[in-house]
Protein backbone atom coordinates (compact mmCIF):
# COMPACT_ATOMS: atom_id res chain seq x y z
CA UNK A 1 0.00 0.00 0.00
CA UNK A 2 1.43 3.14 -0.57
CA UNK A 3 1.85 5.76 1.91
CA UNK A 4 0.16 8.82 2.39
CA UNK A 5 1.99 12.10 1.26
CA UNK A 6 1.55 16.28 1.91
CA UNK A 7 2.59 16.44 -1.93
CA UNK A 8 1.38 18.84 -4.34
CA UNK A 9 3.30 17.83 -7.40
CA UNK A 10 1.70 19.67 -10.70
CA UNK A 11 -0.43 22.43 -7.90
CA UNK A 12 0.19 26.48 -8.67
CA UNK A 13 0.06 28.54 -5.89
CA UNK A 14 0.03 32.27 -5.07
CA UNK A 15 1.01 33.54 -1.70
CA UNK A 16 0.90 37.11 -1.63
CA UNK A 17 2.98 39.51 0.67
CA UNK A 18 5.61 36.44 0.32
CA UNK A 19 8.16 39.15 -0.57
CA UNK A 20 10.01 39.25 2.68
CA UNK A 21 12.29 36.55 3.80
CA UNK A 22 11.36 36.49 7.44
CA UNK A 23 7.57 37.33 6.42
CA UNK A 24 4.90 34.74 7.43
CA UNK A 25 4.26 35.02 3.88
CA UNK A 26 7.51 33.48 2.84
CA UNK A 27 7.32 30.84 4.84
CA UNK A 28 3.86 29.42 3.65
CA UNK A 29 5.80 29.66 0.17
CA UNK A 30 8.78 27.35 1.36
CA UNK A 31 6.18 24.98 2.86
CA UNK A 32 4.38 25.09 -0.53
CA UNK A 33 7.19 25.08 -2.08
CA UNK A 34 9.18 22.29 -0.72
CA UNK A 35 6.50 20.13 -0.93
CA UNK A 36 5.96 20.36 -5.24
CA UNK A 37 3.60 23.29 -5.59
CA UNK A 38 5.10 25.93 -7.97
CA UNK A 39 4.98 28.90 -6.01
CA UNK A 40 4.30 32.77 -7.11
CA UNK A 41 6.48 35.30 -4.77
CA UNK A 42 4.18 38.34 -4.69
CA UNK A 43 5.15 41.56 -2.97
CA UNK A 44 4.26 45.44 -4.06
CA UNK A 45 7.78 47.78 -3.84
CA UNK A 46 10.76 48.25 -5.80
CA UNK A 47 12.49 48.05 -2.57
CA UNK A 48 11.47 44.22 -1.95
CA UNK A 49 12.58 43.39 -5.28
CA UNK A 50 15.97 41.95 -4.06
CA UNK A 51 14.32 40.51 -1.44
CA UNK A 52 11.56 38.73 -2.85
CA UNK A 53 14.56 37.35 -5.10
CA UNK A 54 16.20 36.03 -2.16
CA UNK A 55 12.91 33.81 -1.04
CA UNK A 56 12.67 32.89 -4.82
CA UNK A 57 16.22 31.29 -4.57
CA UNK A 58 15.16 29.26 -1.29
CA UNK A 59 12.14 28.16 -2.69
CA UNK A 60 14.06 26.85 -5.49
CA UNK A 61 16.78 25.26 -3.11
CA UNK A 62 13.86 23.38 -1.67
CA UNK A 63 12.90 21.80 -4.84
CA UNK A 64 10.39 23.99 -6.13
CA UNK A 65 9.41 25.95 -9.00
CA UNK A 66 9.24 29.88 -7.80
CA UNK A 67 8.97 33.29 -9.52
CA UNK A 68 8.48 37.08 -8.20
CA UNK A 69 5.62 39.62 -9.35
CA UNK A 70 4.87 42.42 -8.16
CA UNK A 71 1.42 43.31 -7.67
CA UNK A 72 -0.79 45.79 -6.03
CA UNK A 73 -3.40 43.20 -4.70
CA UNK A 74 -5.29 46.07 -2.89
CA UNK A 75 -6.74 47.08 -6.12
CA UNK A 76 -8.37 45.06 -9.29
CA UNK A 77 -5.93 45.88 -12.16
CA UNK A 78 -2.91 44.77 -9.75
CA UNK A 79 -4.86 41.61 -8.72
CA UNK A 80 -5.91 40.82 -11.77
CA UNK A 81 -2.06 41.20 -13.19
CA UNK A 82 -0.98 38.65 -10.25
CA UNK A 83 -3.25 36.00 -11.60
CA UNK A 84 -2.15 37.09 -15.34
CA UNK A 85 1.49 36.52 -14.75
CA UNK A 86 0.85 33.45 -12.90
CA UNK A 87 -0.56 32.01 -15.85
CA UNK A 88 1.86 33.06 -18.09
CA UNK A 89 4.78 32.70 -15.89
CA UNK A 90 4.30 29.24 -15.04
CA UNK A 91 2.60 28.32 -18.67
CA UNK A 92 -0.28 26.98 -16.92
CA UNK A 93 -4.37 27.59 -17.35
CA UNK A 94 -5.08 26.82 -13.94
CA UNK A 95 -3.92 28.36 -10.20
CA UNK A 96 -4.85 25.46 -7.37
CA UNK A 97 -3.94 27.09 -3.87
CA UNK A 98 -4.13 30.77 -3.14
CA UNK A 99 -2.86 32.13 0.46
CA UNK A 100 -4.15 35.83 1.01
CA UNK A 101 -1.29 36.80 3.29
CA UNK A 102 -0.53 40.57 2.46
CA UNK A 103 -1.73 42.62 5.07
CA UNK A 104 -0.73 45.65 7.09
CA UNK A 105 -1.74 47.31 10.33
CA UNK A 106 -0.49 50.78 12.38
CA UNK A 107 -0.44 51.08 15.83
CA UNK A 108 -2.96 53.54 16.37
CA UNK A 109 -4.99 53.68 19.61
CA UNK A 110 -8.38 55.31 19.49
CA UNK A 111 -7.61 58.10 21.64
CA UNK A 112 -4.40 58.96 18.88
CA UNK A 113 -5.56 61.43 16.23
CA UNK A 114 -7.07 59.33 13.53
CA UNK A 115 -4.75 59.11 10.01
CA UNK A 116 -7.41 58.77 7.71
CA UNK A 117 -4.82 57.59 4.93
CA UNK A 118 -3.42 54.99 7.32
CA UNK A 119 -7.50 53.77 8.21
CA UNK A 120 -8.17 53.21 4.41
CA UNK A 121 -5.02 51.31 3.62
CA UNK A 122 -5.75 48.50 6.41
CA UNK A 123 -9.20 48.16 5.26
CA UNK A 124 -8.04 48.22 1.70
CA UNK A 125 -5.61 45.91 1.77
CA UNK A 126 -6.48 43.43 4.69
CA UNK A 127 -10.28 43.32 3.69
CA UNK A 128 -11.03 44.47 -0.18
CA UNK A 129 -7.51 42.67 -1.06
CA UNK A 130 -8.43 39.31 -0.76
CA UNK A 131 -11.54 40.03 -2.17
CA UNK A 132 -10.06 41.37 -5.11
CA UNK A 133 -7.45 38.42 -5.54
CA UNK A 134 -10.39 35.74 -5.22
CA UNK A 135 -12.68 37.23 -7.36
CA UNK A 136 -9.51 37.12 -9.79
CA UNK A 137 -8.30 33.82 -9.14
CA UNK A 138 -11.30 32.06 -8.92
CA UNK A 139 -12.07 31.40 -12.90
CA UNK A 140 -8.54 29.50 -12.75
CA UNK A 141 -9.50 27.46 -9.83
CA UNK A 142 -10.35 23.91 -10.51
CA UNK A 143 -12.49 21.59 -8.13
CA UNK A 144 -10.52 20.85 -5.48
CA UNK A 145 -8.82 24.38 -4.89
CA UNK A 146 -8.03 25.89 -1.91
CA UNK A 147 -8.05 29.51 -0.48
CA UNK A 148 -6.62 29.88 3.17
CA UNK A 149 -6.73 33.58 4.42
CA UNK A 150 -4.35 34.86 6.83
CA UNK A 151 -6.38 36.07 10.01
CA UNK A 152 -4.84 37.13 13.33
CA UNK A 153 -5.75 36.08 17.24
CA UNK A 154 -6.31 39.80 17.38
CA UNK A 155 -9.84 39.01 15.53
CA UNK A 156 -11.07 37.04 18.49
CA UNK A 157 -9.34 39.08 21.36
CA UNK A 158 -9.43 42.42 19.73
CA UNK A 159 -6.22 44.35 20.63
CA UNK A 160 -6.32 48.24 22.15
CA UNK A 161 -2.98 49.25 20.02
CA UNK A 162 -3.90 47.90 16.73
CA UNK A 163 -7.58 47.82 16.70
CA UNK A 164 -8.62 48.75 13.14
CA UNK A 165 -6.50 45.77 12.40
CA UNK A 166 -8.12 43.21 14.58
CA UNK A 167 -11.59 44.92 13.62
CA UNK A 168 -10.30 43.61 9.78
CA UNK A 169 -9.49 40.47 10.42
CA UNK A 170 -12.68 39.89 12.19
CA UNK A 171 -14.25 40.55 8.48
CA UNK A 172 -11.66 38.56 7.04
CA UNK A 173 -13.22 35.71 9.01
CA UNK A 174 -16.42 36.75 8.22
CA UNK A 175 -15.97 36.71 4.59
CA UNK A 176 -14.06 32.79 5.05
CA UNK A 177 -17.07 31.93 6.37
CA UNK A 178 -19.76 33.02 4.01
CA UNK A 179 -17.14 32.27 0.66
CA UNK A 180 -16.38 28.63 2.09
CA UNK A 181 -20.19 28.23 1.39
CA UNK A 182 -20.60 30.20 -2.01
CA UNK A 183 -17.39 28.23 -3.56
CA UNK A 184 -17.63 25.02 -1.92
CA UNK A 185 -21.23 24.21 -3.38
CA UNK A 186 -20.75 25.32 -6.79
CA UNK A 187 -17.22 24.95 -7.22
CA UNK A 188 -15.74 22.72 -4.95
CA UNK A 189 -13.26 24.86 -3.69
CA UNK A 190 -12.43 25.02 0.17
CA UNK A 191 -11.74 28.33 2.42
CA UNK A 192 -10.10 28.68 5.29
CA UNK A 193 -8.88 31.29 7.69
CA UNK A 194 -5.05 30.30 9.76
CA UNK A 195 -5.23 32.65 12.71
CA UNK A 196 -1.44 33.51 13.80
CA UNK A 197 -0.62 34.99 17.28
CA UNK A 198 2.80 36.93 18.32
CA UNK A 199 5.07 36.22 14.98
CA UNK A 200 8.08 37.79 14.92
CA UNK A 201 8.22 39.81 11.31
CA UNK A 202 8.54 43.49 10.03
CA UNK A 203 5.15 44.41 11.10
CA UNK A 204 6.63 45.44 14.48
CA UNK A 205 8.01 48.41 15.08
CA UNK A 206 11.37 48.35 15.55
CA UNK A 207 12.86 47.48 18.70
CA UNK A 208 9.59 47.47 20.27
CA UNK A 209 8.80 43.90 19.20
CA UNK A 210 9.63 42.41 22.52
CA UNK A 211 7.45 44.64 24.11
CA UNK A 212 4.74 44.19 21.90
CA UNK A 213 4.46 40.26 22.00
CA UNK A 214 5.21 39.88 25.44
CA UNK A 215 1.76 39.91 26.80
CA UNK A 216 0.61 36.94 24.27
CA UNK A 217 3.67 34.94 24.61
CA UNK A 218 3.16 34.76 28.64
CA UNK A 219 0.14 32.79 27.90
CA UNK A 220 1.16 30.79 25.14
CA UNK A 221 0.37 27.11 25.96
CA UNK A 222 2.80 24.97 23.53
CA UNK A 223 5.85 26.81 24.44
CA UNK A 224 7.23 29.66 26.22
CA UNK A 225 8.09 31.52 22.86
CA UNK A 226 6.63 33.55 19.96
CA UNK A 227 5.65 31.70 16.59
CA UNK A 228 7.78 30.92 13.65
CA UNK A 229 7.17 31.71 9.78
CA UNK A 230 7.65 27.78 9.66
CA UNK A 231 4.76 27.38 12.08
CA UNK A 232 2.42 28.43 9.81
CA UNK A 233 3.97 27.91 6.62
CA UNK A 234 3.54 24.19 7.71
CA UNK A 235 -0.04 24.77 9.40
CA UNK A 236 -1.27 26.24 5.58
CA UNK A 237 0.51 22.88 4.19
CA UNK A 238 -1.57 20.96 6.04
CA UNK A 239 -4.96 22.91 4.79
CA UNK A 240 -4.57 22.98 1.14
CA UNK A 241 -3.56 19.68 0.80
CA UNK A 242 -6.26 17.05 -0.65
CA UNK A 243 -6.21 15.09 2.78
CA UNK A 244 -8.08 18.79 4.10
CA UNK A 245 -10.68 18.04 1.39
CA UNK A 246 -13.50 17.95 4.03
CA UNK A 247 -12.58 21.16 6.47
CA UNK A 248 -14.01 24.32 5.03
CA UNK A 249 -15.29 27.56 6.60
CA UNK A 250 -12.77 27.39 10.19
CA UNK A 251 -10.97 29.82 11.81
CA UNK A 252 -7.86 27.64 12.78
CA UNK A 253 -5.63 29.34 15.28
CA UNK A 254 -2.03 28.69 14.88
CA UNK A 255 -0.62 30.37 17.61
CA UNK A 256 0.37 27.70 20.49
CA UNK A 257 -2.78 28.36 22.45
CA UNK A 258 -2.67 31.74 22.71
CA UNK A 259 -6.84 31.91 21.60
CA UNK A 260 -8.55 29.54 20.70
Amino acid sequence: MTADTLSLHGKVAIVTGSGRENGIGAGIALALARNGASVVVNYVSESSKDRAANVCETLREAGGQAIAVRAAVDTIEGARDLVRQTLEGFKTGHIDILVNNAGTGFFSPITAEPDAEQLTKVFQLNIIGPFYMVNSVVPYMPRGGRIVNISSTNSKRGNPYISTYAASKAALDNLTWTWAEELGRSKGVTVNSVAPGPVLTDIYPEGRAEELMAAEIAITRAEDRAGTPADIGDAVLLLVNEKSRWITGQYIGVNGGVAR
